[in-house]
This record gives structure tokens, C-alpha cells and sequence, in this order.
């Protein structure tokens, strides 16, 4: 009983205060269709597959637990493509929250010198599924003041639908400078999720239909080559959904340590949340990260330990073991 209030206590006051309905990532990078779909195919390679894993408020009733799979490739029509599947359970898995979304990027607009500022706009489009299991709730009629809770007993609370499956679409845009031996190369993104504003079934009553809220991204930084091996990237990251906003700073170093080896270390703060420090490896095509939330919010000070933690994987294949004709500085945050 004491978990279910502490659970119920946790998602109150994020509907009061937050009104978020997007699972969220601590690193948001490795999943770029989450981010910006305009980043589909922003790889020093020819395709890229990623996962993600987040663990969130484990200790509060299972809390969250969201994983994401996508993956991207690029063609030498200045259109490059990807697909991302992602699902969030809620609790001991009463609640579902499902994505399946498609995504396309032209890449066709570059300037300056060698054509090495570029502009890219990306499309996406699919569905988000949100369903829960009605197997998992203690309703009150079932509950007796002798007994107790009687799963067996029959309720005459009657769900019209546990399952809510809507299209969804997305559109992005992202500038890069792709240019190399520079000593910073700057990129920029902006974003905006669920712009056809799907019907919210289950926060719809009578007449008066919810929409999905919007949910607006910008985000950037500078790589910025401090010597041979070391590079150092500054990043920041702006979401805005309904009434919530979610601020993030940070940055990563990534040190050369052999020809087929990176080492990489971070440390992000998300605003009235949590420190966020990260650590990764990279070994010839795959990428390593591991991230652990820190929470320094309200809710931490009421509950205790809410922290979260992230898992991350990816991998980037090269038809060709050689890219350096191709010039590509990989806006990777």
C-alpha cells in the first residue's frame, strides 16, 4: 500500500506540474528519432543501428521503464531514412506507451565552402499506441472491510476502451557545419512532435475532445577540437510540451585512446531535476554509453532515492573502412 501512494503521489504531481505525455532520455543523442527527425541519417557512415534503455523511479512500484530501438541509413540521393520503435510500462506494467514511427531527411541543401554548411529538413510519421491492463486494478467495489481485496469478485466499473491507437506525424530541421580541421564546428536543431495534434481518447469526456500536446525541441552545441585526441563538446537541450518544459546543459569529452578506441566522459544538469553524469567507450563500430540520474527535484526530498539510470548501444556500419574523402563532421548531440 505504501508503494502504490508513493507511485500515485509521483504521477499526481507530475499532471499538476508537468502535463508531459512523452517518455523522456537523459541521452537524448543515441536516439535520434526521439530528438529531431531531421538528424535520420547524420552519420559518419553508411547506416546506424541504436538502443536504448532507461530505468526510471525502479524503487517506486517498478516505476518506468522505457526502451527504444531504431535504426537510419544513408543514400547518395540526398535522402536518407530510418525507422524507430519505442515502448514505456508504467508500474507492474499496467500502462503501455507505445511509438512506430517512419522518418525521411533530404540533405540536399549545402553551402559555403565545398558545400560543407548544411541544412537539413526532416519528416516523420506513424503511430503512438497507448493501452492499459485492466487485470492489474484493485477496483473499490472489489475491496470488503471483513476481507479485504477479492480479485474474484465481479465490478460494475465497465471501461469502454483500454486501447488508444492514433497517427501521429513529426517535422524537424537541422543545421551542421560539416567542415574539417576546423576548431569548432557548431550544430542546431529544432523540432516539433505530434504536429497533427491526435485526439487524446483516453482524457476525452462527452463533447470535449483532448488533443495530444505538441511537443516543441531545440537543441545544439559546438565540438570543439582541443588537441589531436581530445575534443570537447558543449550541448544544451530545450523541450517544451503542454504546460512542462525540460532544460538541459552539459557536455563530453571524447579522448582518442588507440586507432579503434574512444574513450568518452560527461556530465549533464537538467533544471529542478537531476545531475546526470555519463561515461562511454567507443571500439571500432560500436558506441557504449552509460548515464545515471541523479534527481535533485522536490520529489526526491519527499520520497528519498528516485534515481534513474540509462543504457545505450550503437552500432555504425561503413561500406568502406575509409571515409576521410567524405569529409564529415557527425553532429552526434
Amino acid at each position: 500500500m505504501k508503494k502504490i501512494i508513493l507511485i500515485c503521489f509521483a504521477v499526481f504531481v507530475g499532471l499538476i506540474t508537468k502535463a508531459q505525455v512523452d517518455p523522456h532520455f537523459s541521452q537524448y543523442y543515441v536516439y535520434p528519432s526521439w530528438l529531431n527527425p531531421a538528424l535520420t541519417g547524420a552519420i559518419d557512415g553508411d547506416y546506424r543501428v541504436s538502443a536504448i534503455y532507461r530505468n526510471q523511479w525502479g524503487n517506486i512500484a517498478n516505476g518506468f521503464s522505457t526502451i527504444g530501438l531504431s535504426g537510419d541509413f544513408v543514400t547518395n540521393k540526398n535522402l536518407n531514412f530510418g525507422g524507430s520503435v519505442l515502448q514505456q510500462t508504467a508500474g507492474n506494467g499496467g500502462f503501455t506507451y507505445t511509438t512506430a514511427h517512419a522518418s525521411i531527411a533530404y540533405t540536399g541543401v549545402r553551402f559555403g565552402v565545398n558545400g560543407d554548411q548544411r541544412l537539413v529538413f526532416g519528416l516523420q510519421g506513424g503511430m503512438v499506441q497507448r493501452r492499459f491492463n485492466t487485470s492489474k486494478f484493485q477496483l473499490g467495489d472489489q475491496w470488503f472491510s471483513a476481507t479485504g481485496y477479492n480479485p474474484n469478485s465481479p465490478t460494475t466499473d465497465i471501461f469502454a476502451s483500454p486501447t488508444s491507437t492514433v497517427f501521429d506525424a513529426g517535422a524537424g530541421i537541422m543545421y551542421y557545419d560539416a567542415s574539417p580541421n576546423k576548431k569548432a564546428n557548431i550544430f542546431a536543431g529544432f523540432s516539433a512532435s505530434h504536429i497533427t495534434q491526435p485526439d487524446d481518447k483516453f482524457l476525452t469526456s462527452g463533447t470535449v475532445v483532448s488533443k495530444f500536446p505538441i511537443r516543441y525541441t531545440a537543441h545544439g552545441g559546438v565540438k570543439i577540437k582541443a588537441s589531436e585526441s581530445l575534443s570537447i563538446t558543449p550541448n544544451v537541450l530545450y523541450l517544451r510540451q503542454g504546460n512542462s518544459e525540460e532544460k538541459m546543459i552539459g557536455a563530453y569529452g571524447q579522448l582518442k585512446a588507440s586507432d579503434v578506441t574512444d574513450v568518452l566522459l560527461g556530465f549533464n544538469y537538467r533544471f529542478d531535476d537531476a545531475l546526470v553524469p555519463f561515461v562511454g567507450f567507443y571500439y571500432k563500430s560500436f558506441t557504449l554509453g552509460l548515464s545515471y540520474d541523479i534527481n535533485n527535484s522536490q520529489l526526491s526530498k519527499n520520497i528519498g532515492s528516485v534515481n534513474s539510470f540509462e543504457f545505450s548501444l550503437s552500432y555504425t556500419g561503413r561500406k568502406s573502412k575509409d571515409l576521410s574523402s567524405k569529409n564529415f563532421i557527425c553532429p552526434r548531440l
